[in-house]
């Protein structure tokens, strides 16, 4: 398929707005031919992983776009970095690194992206509405953007994603087209308990064997009541773009884009439909734990970003109790989430209680876990799916409840019962 571009497309390939519009665009154009688009189209906003510092090359590319004037024609978010800026206390790693990791931030700054370093775009106070079409950045951010809010965006990487906020254009492929949105494969539950499904332990599992059952297809999961809400819709999406590559799900009454079945199969027949039972759930729970061993060490909590309601749960569950001598106990969330929870008095209480708090980054990734020896705990699919291979712990996966339990205990205990069958 030939692309066609636009006169504005062409000018700027032709160097009429300077390099740093030359080398973005050559970037979209040339993503947009090995994608098969014929064209691009405008977006209204972006949100931007290039921030996070993976090595050298990640911060050249920085350089070479701030230093030739880029700066982005979007609003543009910027998804967590490698340091946590308003708690530099908790740094473990290798101060050049951060040094780097810090530069790398500024130079994001400088091109006009809002410094939001979160993983939760879509919990700040301004978010992209139904059907507008933006170049997000980030697994869990994308599936989220696409499945609950209704806007479009395709799977976006790193120099990808700043390129594209920086031209305002993006490849008309992929997720971005009606065609490629519909579902294919149907999940459907059966004998799971009415106790599990109400539950929010339920929905980060049922999205963590949901990917590795799909792969990249859009599934639509039917039959659970509707109105599931967006934390839940939340830990489903990022658990199965974690195990999997979904950039998309539907879920029949509590997604935009289907209100029944069959809107969501856009008329056609599934190519597939795949029953998920109590003992596959109990399954693919058991996968997310890589040991039995109930020397607890680590709670990590908010991959993605805890949402103020969370942390609110959180502080409900605690009540007046504390975190046992010898556990440290990590909660990640947004700075702006952050800010709101600090008004309603719920950060101090949790930091009284012997939580500490993380912003702009994430524990699976940045030196912030001090002893890697133990069992680490997390109600995160994502978190457990990513952890051991980053920090080389082991990990128990369990609901938040569970979490809050054996971290007051200073062990792991999970309770059993509700994996049971109905």
């Amino acid at each position: 398929m030939t692309l066609r571009l636009e006169t504005r497309d062409e000018a700027r390939l032709a160097g009429a707005e300077g390099p740093a519009q030359l080398l973005a665009t050559r970037v979209v154009t040339r993503l947009a031919t090995a994608m098969g688009a014929d064209g691009l189209l405008d977006i209204t906003g972006a949100h931007i992983d290039s921030c996070l510092y993976h090595g050298q090359a990640v911060l050249d590319f920085a350089h070479r776009l701030a230093d030739d004037g880029a700066r982005v024609l979007v609003p543009t978010t910027l998804n967590v970095s490698s340091l946590d800026l308003l708690h530099p206390e908790h740094a473990r790693g290798d101060p050049e690194e951060a040094r780097l990791s810090r530069r790398l931030m500024e130079r994001f700054e400088e091109m006009g992206c809002r410094p939001t370093w979160t993983c939760a775009p879509y919990q700040l106070e301004v978010r992209p509405g139904f059907g507008e079409q933006v170049a997000w950045a980030e697994s869990n951010a994308i599936v989220f953007a696409n499945s609950v809010l209704g806007a479009r965006t395709n799977r976006y990487g790193d120099f990808a994603d700043i390129c594209c906020a920086i031209t305002g254009r993006a490849p008309a492929a992929g997720l971005h087209l009606d065609e490629h949105r519909r579902a294919t494969v149907v999940i459907r539950l059966d004998g799971v308990s009415a106790d599990l499904l109400a539950r929010d332990v339920c929905y980060p599992v049922l999205g963590g064997l949901i990917g590795r059952l799909v792969g990249k297809a859009v599934p639509v999961v039917d039959g659970l009541a509707p109105g599931v809400s967006e934390d839940r819709l939340k830990a489903l999406g990022a658990a199965s773009a974690s195990t999997g590559s979904v950039g998309m799900f539907h879920m029949v009454g509590s997604t935009p884009e289907a209100p029944t079945l069959e809107a969501a199969l856009a008329g056609h027949e599934p190519v597939e439909e795949i029953t998920v039972t109590a003992a596959d759930l109990r399954a693919a729970r058991d996968r997310l734990s890589t040991t039995s061993d109930d020397d607890l060490r680590t709670v990590s909590l908010g991959t993605p970003h805890y949402s103020v309601a969370e942390i609110g749960r959180l502080v409900e569950l605690l009540g007046d109790r504390r975190v046992a001598d010898g556990v440290a106990f990590y909660v990640s969330t947004g700075r702006d989430v952050l800010h709101e929870v600090s008004l309603l008095g719920w950060a101090s209480r949790l930091v009284d209680a012997g939580v500490s708090m993380v912003t702009d980054t994430c524990t699976y990734f940045t030196p912030i876990i001090g002893d890697v020896t133990g069992t680490a705990m997390t109600d995160s699919a994502k978190w457990a799916y990513y952890a051991p291979g980053n920090l080389g712990l082991e990990v128990v996966f369990g609901s938040t409840e569970d979490c809050v339990e054996s971290a007051v205990v200073g062990r792991v205990v999970r309770d059993e019962g509700i994996w049971a069958g109905a």
